[in-house]
Order: C-alpha cells, then sequence, then structure tokens
C-alpha cells in the first residue's frame, strides 16, 4: 500500500462523502474487508478522485449517471448525500 497516497484519499474522501461516512466505514472495519478498504482509500480516492483533469462535481455527475444507468441504488444514496459537498445543485442532480 502507497501510505501517501492512501492517507490522500482518505483525506478527499472525508471531503467529498463527510466525516461521519468515512468514520462508519473505519469503525465496520476488519480483517476480512480491511484490503478493501484500504483500495478503496488508494486507488479510488487517492489515486482517481485526486488526478488533475476533472472537477470533484464533474466526477460525482459522472458517477451519478454511471450509477443510475446500472441501477446501483445504494452506492448512489452516497453521491447525493455528497451532492452539496462537491458544489452540486439540486438542479445539476
Amino acid at each position: 500500500m502507497n501510505k501517501e497516497l492512501y492517507e490522500q484519499g482518505q483525506k478527499v474522501r472525508r471531503e467529498v462523502l463527510g466525516d461521519q461516512y468515512v468514520d462508519d466505514a473505519a469503525q465496520n472495519t476488519n480483517d476480512f474487508n480491511r484490503p478493501f478498504q484500504e483500495l478503496i482509500a488508494e486507488y479510488v480516492w487517492g489515486t482517481l478522485w485526486s488526478r488533475p483533469g476533472l472537477d470533484r462535481r464533474t466526477r460525482a455527475l459522472i458517477n451519478i449517471g454511471i450509477l443510475t444507468a446500472l441501477g446501483r441504488t445504494e452506492e448512489l444514496k452516497f453521491y447525493l448525500r455528497a451532492a452539496p459537498n462537491v458544489g452540486m445543485s439540486e438542479e445539476d442532480v
């Protein structure tokens, strides 16, 4: 695991999804799901969401579109709750 990317990922994850969500995920982390939680923090949030090119609003809108098309309502809820954190308005959604 790249510790720097992991820490950056946790920072971005908190900024987008909120402290409560990240704290709950950490509290529910166990030996079985720890590698998955680390993978999410490092690669999804530390690499993908941190790289230049797209702002967070655009990244979130893309995720909302993909999750809607796939019918992934549980994951979609996270991004809808995070919408104000990334500068999305109700009209955007």
